[in-house]
């Protein structure tokens, strides 16, 4: 049995779907595909308890920098502090 038969933030029906999941700590990045229940009305997103578990470990991971288990998928940058439309500010 499913910890919810419907949506808890909206009513919404739930549907099982492969998502995307970004994971950030440390300045560090980890993308990955993870199943959920996805509500069809919000797109909230329900994880398994162990799910949330490995989310955790991996934060954990990122923050200790340390970085076995993870494959380097490309770099990610940020606007210098100079960025001539100072609307625009760097994330660090």
């Amino acid at each position: 049995m499913k910890p919810f038969e419907k949506c808890p933030v909206c009513g919404g029906e739930l549907q099982d779907k492969q998502v995307e999941k970004l994971i950030r700590s440390g300045g560090n990045t980890v993308a990955l595909k993870v199943n959920a229940e996805v509500c069809l009305h919000c797109g909230e997103r329900l994880y398994a308890e162990d799910v949330v578990k490995s989310f955790e470990k991996i934060r954990s991971k990122l923050q200790k920098q340390e970085f076995s288990h993870f494959r380097t998928l490309g770099q990610s940058f940020t606007v210098e502090s100079n960025w001539p439309n100072k609307s625009i500010q760097p994330t660090r």
